[in-house]
């Protein structure tokens, strides 16, 4: 099962580069307190970046889940964040990516 046993987590230069540290950090929040241990992980995951009145809603979806999750937080939304981010568990490297950059990894 992914995302169980972490050696190590980054973002991609993309990410790095597209979003605020306490919105990556704010991913890494839900996949820690709201997703593990609740649902059986696959090793991509994808949560779109959404306006809900001026902030973000992250919303979870995974290929094999029938079962989108959106959970609402302070941060401000800005239109320029990309609409979407993929976080991958390979072997125990978690990473935050763009769709795009996916080939990469």
């Amino acid at each position: 099962m992914a995302f169980t046993d972490s050696h190590r987590r980054c973002a991609s230069f993309g990410v790095v580069t597209n979003l605020p540290d306490d919105v990556i950090d704010s991913i890494w929040y839900i996949i820690d307190h709201f997703l593990k241990h609740v649902f059986e992980l696959e090793d991509e995951l994808e949560f779109r970046l959404l306006n809900h009145e001026g902030s973000i809603t992250f919303r979870f979806s995974s290929q094999h889940l029938p079962t989108t999750i959106d959970f609402d937080f302070n941060h401000p939304f800005d239109p320029l964040y990309p609409p979407k981010v993929l976080v991958m568990d390979m072997d125990g490297k978690e990473t935050i990516l763009l769709p795009e950059e996916n080939d990469l990894f």
